[in-house]
């Protein structure tokens, strides 16, 4: 064991160096970060989720949501998250300051939710789909969540309630009965239509498109434009004929009359 010293001094630098690089580096990197105040909007960004949203977070993280879908419009592949219409830009750390923590996730079997709320709006549809996501999807591999909804029945004469799922024939429970989402339900909902990051600020303007500066000006009388013949001007044009011009004799060398 006269190398142990060595193996216990590599074995510390080892784990010294991965501490450094994965908790201290990006500490010292993004753990300053502020809440950013837009005065154009009048608001901070981002912004504070509401006490269902907020709720709803805690849903989502014990449903294990996140590991399924991610929360991360990357930049990689030339935009590809952006050309599928997940963002309009990509996200960045400081997206992420009101989330403990932040559920960024890994693997995509479902699309990205980082903008799902500027995406649907309509609360029914995002219910209809935790319900049964084959209604709307046939096919669809997301798994059926029908513990967050309540089967009522209803009295002789008694109309649906107002928030009972619209569902189609195929779906429908038995006559008589309505499906109805339970709190955590509304709440899940409440926190996939609070995922917006798609607020411009100075670390995420979207790239411009290069300018192109070598075209050749075409406009109609424009100074600079072209001519598009090499035909000389008229003024240059040779005269027809050799014979000199009458006018042309001098007036004075002509003979006195006798």
């Amino acid at each position: 064991m006269r190398h142990g010293p060595f193996i216990f001094l590599g074995i510390l630098c080892a784990v010294l160096a991965s501490w450094l690089g994965a908790v201290v580096a990006p500490q010292l990197q993004f753990g300053d970060q502020a809440l950013l105040k837009l005065d154009d909007l009048g608001i901070e960004y981002p912004l504070a989720r509401n006490g269902e949203a907020k709720q709803g977070a805690e849903i989502y993280r014990a449903e294990g949501c996140n590991y399924c879908h991610t929360q991360q419009v990357r930049s990689r592949g030339e935009g590809a998250d952006i050309a599928r219409g997940w963002g309009k830009r990509r996200t960045v750390s400081r997206d992420y300051l009101r989330d403990l923590p932040p559920m960024l996730g890994q693997m995509r079997f479902g699309p990205d939710l980082a903008n799902l709320g500027e995406r649907q709006t309509n609360a029914t549809r995002l219910l209809m789909k935790l319900y049964n996501a084959r209604i709307e999807m046939p096919g669809s591999t997301m798994p059926r969540f029908p513990y967050l909804f309540e089967a009522r029945k209803l009295r002789y004469g008694q109309a649906p309630s107002t928030n009972a799922l619209p569902l189609p024939a195929i779906f429908a429970p038995p006559a008589g009965t309505e499906i109805v989402p339970t709190t955590a339900a509304l709440q899940l909902v409440a926190y996939l239509q609070s995922l917006k990051s798609e607020t411009l600020f100075y670390e995420v303007f979207p790239p411009q498109p290069p300018k192109k500066t070598n075209q050749v000006a075409v406009a109609v009388g424009g100074t600079n434009a072209i001519p598009t013949t090499n035909a000389l001007p008229a003024t240059n044009t040779a005269p027809a004929t050799n014979t000199p011009p009458a006018t042309n004799a001098p007036a004075t060398n002509a003979s006195a009359s006798p």
